[in-house]
């Protein structure tokens, strides 16, 4: 099986696992576990932070990030598409009651104007009071559901800095920070310049089995501490964990550019296909999204022929590309996609 649902699919590599065989460990709830606090320094210097904190997944990571930043009530900016809104379950409203609004742009972006229309500014007539205070703006880079698409970070800090002006803390969805990176050749440090907090993922194109992290401050991230806790994220001998996240932080960040070298080639071989529609302009790293008239139908007649891809829309399939994918497994599922869309 070619398994093309998600980068989420990969499995620790031997080398890997050995690492987290041998991991030291202690109690992570009392901060004394050893291999866990070695990778909490290395992200936090990676993105250049003071500190960062390990935990479980990245919709945790995120969560926390908005929970300390904002209060009930509140009003938080992100893309109409993020994961944040998308694919965590009402979680904003749940575990911190706010509200999102939804910014449409293109390849998962929007404008510092956009931000500046989005924060009210009453008339002297009114108090200020009558309107809900939107206190924290949200960017994801790579962005997910526009197909693991790039933020140009000239529109990063033009935004960043609009928000600042504003008065709004700002966080960065990072999951494939690692992917933004390595396609764009930009320093992670720069990548997450400006940003209060920071999520960053272990567990999909790095490969390792659990993990994510969020860094900041260390004030703020003292603050996450507590609310790791009270989510019920609280480890205890997390170093097997932590051994994994950095055996990958270490190995398998430089092939990351072979996963987008295996998404474009596949996307432009089945874009010739018939009833095959790729954006090539929105395959930037190892995500392919593609239209067809029955995506359900597509993704099925695909499985049965060896090549698993999530049906996401009634017209709309995934591919994602990661490390137990060769380019010779890229070319055959091509021919596959290509051969079942002719029948179809």
């Amino acid at each position: 099986m070619i398994d093309l649902r998600s980068d989420t699919v990969t499995k620790p590599s031997q080398r890997m696992r050995r690492a987290i065989a041998d991991a030291a460990v202690g109690d992570d709830v009392y901060h004394d576990d050893p291999t866990v606090n070695e990778l909490e320094g290395t992200v936090a210097d990676l993105l250049g932070k003071d500190d960062a904190v390990f935990v479980p997944t990245g919709t945790m990571s995120n969560q926390i990030a908005l929970r300390i930043q904002t209060n009930p009530g509140d009003t938080v900016l992100i893309h109409a598409e993020a994961h944040i809104g998308q694919h965590e379950l009402g979680g904003a409203a749940h575990n911190s009651g706010v509200t999102l609004t939804r910014l449409v742009g293109p390849y998962g972006t929007f404008s510092a104007e956009q931000v500046a229309d989005s924060v009210p500014t009453p008339h002297a007539a009114l108090p200020g009071h009558l309107f809900a205070p939107v206190t924290l703006m949200c960017l994801e880079n790579t962005h997910n559901d526009s197909g693991g698409t790039v933020w140009d970070t000239t529109q990063t800090q033009e935004v960043l800095n609009t928000a600042r002006s504003l008065g709004l803390k700002t966080h960065l969805d990072g999951a494939r920070l690692w992917n933004a990176s390595a396609a764009s050749g930009v320093d992670l440090v720069d990548l997450a310049l400006g940003f209060d907090t920071v999520n960053v993922c272990f567990s999909k194109g790095l490969g390792a089995p659990v993990g994510s992290a969020l860094a900041g401050a260390a004030d703020t991230i003292e603050q996450a501490r507590r609310f790791k806790q009270i989510f019920g994220g609280g480890f205890r001998q997390a170093g097997m964990l932590a051994a994994g996240a950095l055996h990958a932080l270490e190995h398998n960040r430089e092939r990351l550019v072979d996963d987008h070298t295996n998404a474009r080639s596949f996307a432009e071989a089945i874009n010739a296909a018939d009833q095959i529609q790729v954006d090539l302009g929105s395959v930037q790293t190892n995500l392919v999204y593609f239209e067809t008239p029955d995506a359900e139908a597509l993704a099925s007649d695909c499985l049965h022929e060896g090549v698993s891809m999530l049906a996401v829309g009634r017209t709309t399939i995934r591919a994602v590309f990661h490390l137990g994918v060769t380019a010779e497994d890229a070319q055959q599922a091509a021919e596959v996609i290509r051969k079942q869309s002719a029948i179809a």
